[in-house]
């Protein structure tokens, strides 16, 4: 009886080289895979690890984190620009960010910056770079007149609405 067993067993499932799994693992291990299938010679391998909220929180942690040090100075920052915005507008207009972003000065590292504090620009003329989803949008200015204020900083992150620049 057991010889119809041990020839029914290799023919129904072929045997499964556990170096292999290990090797699977490893993989999903390294890469941050969740699953991963390999189909060989009529022989389909799936291994699949599961996230642990604990492992899904670190991975929604770590993505805020890298702008945490430049986010705690802007809620500081935020009251300073919105007392100097009432006085800002009486002098000028506001240039905000059309969506949430990082800001860049220049063109490139290294480069000019596109404007200082006292520049004359004319209407249309790229003020600065604001990055959302890897696509550098260029910031025109809406009119023309002088450059009196720029409230944020190369390289910062900015949310939608919020003051860039102050025209006169």
């Amino acid at each position: 009886m057991s010889n119809p067993k041990a020839s029914a067993d290799p023919v129904e499932t072929p045997s499964i080289d556990a170096r292999l799994v290990r090797k699977l693992a490893d993989i999903l291990k390294d890469t941050g895979l969740s699953e991963i299938e390999v189909e060989h010679a009529g022989l389909k391998i799936r291994v699949a690890r599961e996230l642990t909220v604990a492992a899904t929180a670190t991975t929604y942690v770590q993505a805020p984190q890298a702008y945490a040090p430049q986010a705690a100075p802007m809620p500081a920052a935020a009251p300073v620009a919105e007392t100097a915005v009432p006085a800002a507008r009486a002098a000028g207009d506001l240039v905000k960010s059309p969506m949430v972003g990082t800001v860049y000065m220049s063109p490139q590292p290294g480069a000019d910056a596109f404007i200082k504090v006292g520049d004359t620009v004319a209407a249309g003329q790229t003020l600065l770079i604001v990055e959302a989803m890897k696509t550098m949008n260029p910031i025109a200015a809406p009119k023309a007149g002088k450059v009196v204020e720029i409230l944020v900083g190369d390289s910062q992150p900015v949310e939608f609405g919020e003051p860039l620049v102050v025209i006169e």
